[in-house]
Formats: structure tokens, C-alpha cells, sequence
């Protein structure tokens, strides 16, 4: 970004060429937005047009080895839930939104999914508990249903919900801010008046996050696991900037970059490997070597995006081991999409 400040000596030529050039780029920019909308409905297109990817951590690729372990030599899962796992930091972002995701118990889902675990939902009954209601009112027909005095309604019958067998809970206990940080800045100029100057700088800092786990019998309330890990997460941010004179005028350049490792995905994470240790125990599996085996096929029934469960006897067609792919469904990088949608 640069901007440029015309000197009360500076020509009349000079400062309409200035006031021009403003003028252009105002019209420019004001030409990306229109208060009628288009053809499309639209008064401007959105930015933009990365397609839906994946979105796997280091242990993504394990959690699918072991669940491709568990179907190898038919070790049965025990049916598991996941219960709050709650943000118990208290951390507030300067916008006063939570700065530690609130979803830790989705991504505890996805996590056992992709390691091949059955699960039964505890987390969100109320459209099931909502139907149970209905049903037990015979309000809710089954296919075929002719109307009111039609027998033919759902039924509710003992024991057609199945139990959990463990459920998994826990929280995100700690967020560290700055737990080393380092940095320089260096600047340097001419004497003269009209003599430039510039600055380079540099910072990298370290936080953390934390969470722990528990693995709870069902049955009996026993804690039978327990998980605690933590992880560091670093940032960094390079900036250099040229202040000169020239001509009369003032000219101010600057220009950086910087990153720093998504926080979100650290408890993602973080979530991914306890689920790794837990389903390991429960599938006895004793560590990362059961991946060696040269027959393990990772896009089972399960993969980086989650894992599925097969309710149909569609597994040899289904789109299981495509969802990781990038282009699927997109409609500008399938040409399959393109070539049927009108």
C-alpha cells in the first residue's frame, strides 16, 4: 500500500493529474457494486472460488488405519456417545466472542467416526425424542398410510433403541497466551532533509491449548480412560517500510506477512489424537505399527472427511471413497455437474 501526500509547492498540473488519478480509481471501484441488481438477482458476485476440501489433521490418516485394523481382523466397536466437551477457559476475544471453539463435541464425532467407532446420538435427541412423542400419539404413518383410521402407523416397540456401551466427555482446560515471544526492528535513514528512511521488523510468539478426556462405562459410571494433551501454536510476522521525499512529495511503502497456526484446528487436533489413543485401547491395538501392513486400504469406509455408516447394501457404488476429492460436485471443476444441469 502506498500513499501519496502532494507538498503545497508541488505544480497545479501536478495536483490535477493527482486529483484525476483519485477520481479514476473512486469511479473504478465503485463500478465492482450496483445498487440495481443483475439478471441473476445480484447486486455483486462474492470473491473467491476455493472449493470445499478436506479438512484432516496429522492424525487424520492414523484414525482410518486403525478403523482399516479394526475391519481387518473383525474387532467389534463398542457403540460409543460423546457427551460436552465444553470450553472451560473462559478466554474472550477483543470482539468479545469466545477465542476457543464451542464445538469441540462435533469434532469428537467426526474423530471417532473416521476411526471406524459405532455411534448412538446423545448429544442432540430432540428431533428423536420429538417423533417418539408423535408416534406414541400415532400420529406418525408409515409408507402406504391411507389416512387416519389406517392402522398402518409407526409403532413403538421395547428395546428398539439401542444403548451406549461408553461415553466420551471432557473439555478444553487451558489457552496460554505468549508463552515465549522474541523479535527485532531495525531502522536507518539519511541525515540530509529530504533523506529517506525505512524499517524492518520481525516477531514470533508461542501459545497453547490444552484438553482433557474421559472415557465413561455407560452401565456402571467407571472411568475407564483418561486423556490429557496439550499443544503448542506458534505465530510469526515480518513487516519492512520505506518513508522518503521525492520531488516535494512524500512517499510512504510499506509492505509484510505474516501466519499464524490456526488455533481451531489445534483443538481439532488435539481431539483427533485422545480419540486415537482411546480407540486404539478399545480395538487393542498396541501402536502405529498396525499401519505397516502393505494390505491396509485407507478409503474404506472411512476417510478425512469422517467415516459413514453402511445402512444400504451400496458400498461397492456409493461415493464413500471420493469425498476427500476437491472437484467433486463443484460445478466449475466437475464437468460431470456442468454436463447435467439443465
Amino acid at each position: 500500500m502506498s500513499d501519496r501526500i502532494i507538498s503545497p509547492g508541488a505544480s497545479v498540473s501536478g495536483r490535477r493529474r493527482a486529483l484525476g488519478a483519485v477520481s479514476a480509481l473512486a469511479v473504478m471501484l465503485a463500478g465492482c457494486v450496483s445498487p440495481v441488481a443483475g439478471s441473476n438477482g445480484l447486486y455483486a458476485t462474492p470473491i473467491g472460488n476455493a472449493p470445499v476440501t478436506a479438512n484432516p489433521t496429522p492424525y487424520s490418516t492414523a484414525l482410518y488405519c486403525l478403523a482399516d485394523y479394526a475391519r481387518r481382523y473383525n474387532l467389534p466397536s463398542p457403540r460409543i456417545a460423546v457427551g460436552r466437551i465444553s470450553d472451560y477457559t473462559g478466554s474472550v476475544s477483543a470482539d468479545g466472542g469466545r477465542q476457543i471453539t464451542q464445538g469441540a463435541s462435533l469434532m469428537a464425532y467426526s474423530a471417532l467416526g473416521k476411526s471406524g467407532a459405532r455411534m448412538v446420538e446423545r448429544y442432540d435427541t430432540s428431533i428423536s425424542e420429538l417423533e417418539l412423542r408423535y408416534a406414541n400419539n400415532k400420529l406418525i404413518g408409515e409408507e402406504g398410510n391411507q389416512g387416519p383410521d389406517d392402522p398402518n402407523y409407526r409403532r413403538i416397540l421395547a428395546g428398539q433403541v439401542p444403548g451406549s456401551d461408553f461415553y466420551l466427555v471432557g473439555g478444553v482446560t487451558e489457552v496460554n497466551y505468549n508463552i515465549r515471544s522474541s523479535g527485532f526492528d531495525v531502522a536507518g535513514g539519511e541525515v540530509a532533509e529530504r533523506g529517506g528512511s525505512g524499517i524492518v521488523q520481525g516477531k514470533i510468539f508461542v501459545m497453547n491449548v490444552a484438553i482433557d478426556l474421559r472415557l465413561v462405562q455407560t452401565t456402571s459410571m467407571e472411568v475407564v480412560d483418561v486423556i490429557s494433551y496439550q499443544k503448542q501454536i506458534v505465530g510469526r510476522e515480518v513487516s519492512a517500510g520505506v518513508f522518503d521525499f521525492l520531488n516535494g512529495n512524500v512517499f510512504d511503502i510499506s509492505a509484510g506477512t505474516g501466519g499464524f497456526e490456526p488455533v481451531q484446528l489445534a483443538v481439532r487436533s488435539l481431539i483427533e489424537r485422545g480419540t486415537l489413543e482411546i480407540m486404539a485401547n478399545l480395538y487393542g491395538a498396541p501402536g502405529p505399527e498396525v499401519c505397516l501392513d502393505a494390505s491396509n486400504d485407507p478409503l474404506g469406509a472411512v476417510g478425512p472427511t469422517g467415516g459413514y455408516y453402511p445402512a444400504y447394501a451400496n458400498t461397492d457404488t456409493n461415493n464413500g471413497q471420493t469425498r476427500a476429492e476437491p472437484n467433486r460436485w463443484h460445478d466449475r471443476r466437475d464437468g460431470d455437474v456442468r454436463r447435467s444441469r439443465y
